[in-house]
């Protein structure tokens, strides 16, 4: 929720030179409405689109991990030795890892609305304020697909930093040599190295994405007129708005579940071989 927050907020929010205003500016983008409220009411007010957030992150893990083994092992079958052939065994490993995670991550746009929801939740409540699931699905239909070609646009170099970064990792460590399997440390090793690269390279997009969510469902706004003007009003860091909230709190969620995935999928091939 800080995360999104941040990346909605279309002014500056550093101020050189005056750490009281930063604060403030922080503050008052953080919390919102809650911004004047006591410590219990401001912590309170980062939990809105929990139901949203919670099916999605469900649906995107299953979806995500489950099937890039699925889709690797095919590409592996098909072009493993083409990869061989052109980058050698070790970086065709990793890249065909990273494309076949590209792959699957665009895939993901099939769970937009219910990250729009999620989105709208945390940044704009008063666009879902008195109505229903059912009434919003009904009326909006594919108007929550808003922004798909962005969210393809960050999900495809996201998910190829993600798997690829924790192939390569793992490669260094030498694992998957000769069914040599990862320890735990190994995967969370590796773990690590794919979410910070995945999170970092895949934020600028996030940015705009975020914006385009935030608004209200008739709006007519693109993307790339939310980017000029962000480009114009925040200059080029505004695309990595609230990196690191989601480095701190997203990034260990995303190490503890990919380990968790990546343990349980190598010790299940071990053991059905």
């Amino acid at each position: 929720t800080v995360a999104k927050r941040l990346m909605s907020t279309e002014t500056q929010l550093i101020a050189l030179g005056s750490p009281a205003q930063t604060r403030m500016n922080l503050n008052n983008a953080i919390f919102r409405t809650c911004a004047t409220e006591g410590l219990g009411q401001k912590a309170m007010s980062l939990f809105p689109g929990v139901g949203f957030g919670a099916a999605y992150k469900i649906l995107q893990r299953v979806y995500k991990f489950g099937g890039q083994p699925v889709v690797l092992d095919m590409m592996t079958k098909r072009f493993g030795k083409d990869f061989d052939e052109k980058f050698g065994h070790k970086t065709g490993r990793t890249l065909l890892s990273a494309t076949s995670g590209s792959l699957i991550g665009v895939g993901e746009i099939v769970l937009l609305p219910l990250d729009a929801l999620k989105v709208k939740a945390q940044t704009a409540p008063e666009q879902l304020r008195g109505r229903g699931v059912v009434d919003i699905f009904r009326k909006e239909g594919f108007g929550l697909y808003r922004g798909a070609g962005l969210t393809a646009m960050r999900n495809a170099p996201g998910s190829f930093a993600l798997f690829g970064g924790a192939t390569a990792a793992k490669t260094w460590m030498g694992v998957g040599e000769d069914g040599v399997r990862a320890t735990w440390t190994q995967d969370a090793i590796a773990s690590c190295v794919g979410a910070v690269a995945s999170i970092s390279v895949a934020q600028p997009m996030d940015v705009v994405k975020t914006r385009i969510q935030n608004r209200p469902f008739d709006s007519p706004e693109g993307g790339m007129t939310i980017f000029r003007r962000l480009i114009q009003n925040e200059g080029f860091g505004g695309l990595f708005k609230g990196l690191t909230p989601k480095l701190i709190v997203i990034g260990p969620k995303l190490i503890f579940s990919f380990t968790i995935a990546q343990h349980l999928i190598g010790y299940f091939e071990h053991a059905l071989k």
